[in-house]
């Protein structure tokens, strides 16, 4: 294949992983409001998950993970798709997906403050600290006709699950930059999500938490089906595509584009989420803001880069 048909191809890749990503809030919304968050996430991890390995053990014929590597795996599956995943999920059960989507794209920012407070690795300058003041402001703006009228325990619950997830996904982030082991992220990534789907489905099932298959909807199976080959397969597969063909600066640009697209299709979906003109504008602040601290933190990268040894 030709460098321009390749180039053609990761910017469809591009468009795909960012559409994609962003209507998986719509989905996991709609299921949602009719079966628990822990049987969702626990199903669609599992359906994804089998994928990814299937594909890789019987076709690929890739060993079992070392020991080193199943420890590795049982971390990242805790933080990345239990905590992560999993609470993101419960959370849009009590606030709008706009507000949900918006709250995990902060999650840049969460990274930055953890390298800067815990390993000393990041140096927070005035570009960092206009940019984190911005995404924390903007959620604001999203959030204050909601914090007027529809202000209560559930709502603030909402909150608290979708900034928790937001804060697992940074620390994980941090981890995997700092803890790497030798496999295939596919490959990985299906273990992770297998693993995930079984200590959901322990819990789920321990305190009573899941609802018969029999009586599941069957909009709620189009939704598990599209959160699994879509959210979970191609999209997983174009942005992996995207970021090997296309520069960092436009491959990153889907971290702009998911929040726009749920919002938008939500208010299409959802009709208590209507699309108003503080949506919006909180929706551009908070996005300017986490790309302030990632221009940050490349400037810094660019000025003082650090070598850090192999792991």
């Amino acid at each position: 294949m030709s460098v321009s048909k390749k180039k053609g191809w990761a910017y469809a890749a591009l468009v795909a992983t960012s559409f994609f990503w962003g209507t998986t809030w719509v989905a996991s919304k709609w299921s949602v409001q009719s079966i628990p968050s822990i049987q969702l996430a626990s199903i669609r991890q599992c359906l994804a998950g089998s994928c990814f390995v299937g594909y890789f053990l019987f076709y690929k014929k890739h060993p079992l993970p070392t020991l080193l590597q199943w420890r590795w795996l049982l971390v990242m599956s805790v933080i990345m798709f239990v905590f992560a995943n999993w609470m993101s999920t419960w959370g849009i059960q009590y606030i709008t997906t706009g507000l949900g989507a918006l709250i995990g794209s902060l999650y840049p920012l969460s990274v930055v403050l953890i390298e800067s407070i815990f390993f000393k690795s990041k140096k927070i300058n005035t570009l960092t600290i206009l940019g984190l003041c911005l995404g924390v402001f903007g959620v604001s703006v999203v959030f204050y006709n909601s914090m007027l009228t529809q202000m209560n325990e559930k709502v603030l619950f909402g909150i608290c699950l979708s900034v928790f997830a937001m804060l697992s996904w940074s620390l994980g982030t941090v981890f995997l930059t700092r803890n790497k082991v030798n496999i295939n992220p596919y490959y990985a990534t299906g273990w992770q999500m297998l693993i995930s789907a079984f200590i959901l489905l322990s819990i789920g099932l321990y305190h009573h938490q899941f609802t018969s298959v029999a009586q599941m909807p069957l909009s709620v199976w189009g939704a598990i089906f599209y959160l699994v080959v879509f959210g979970s397969i191609v999209s997983f597969i174009a942005f992996i595509y995207s970021t090997k063909h296309l520069p960092p600066a436009i491959a990153s640009l889907y971290a702009y584009i998911n929040p726009i697209v749920a919002i938008v299709v939500a208010s299409w979906v959802f009709k208590n989420e209507a699309l108003s003109i503080s949506v919006l504008w909180g929706t551009l602040i908070t996005l300017s803001g986490v790309y302030l601290v990632n221009l940050s933190m490349k400037k810094a990268a660019t000025q003082n880069p650090i070598v850090e040894p192999e792991i």
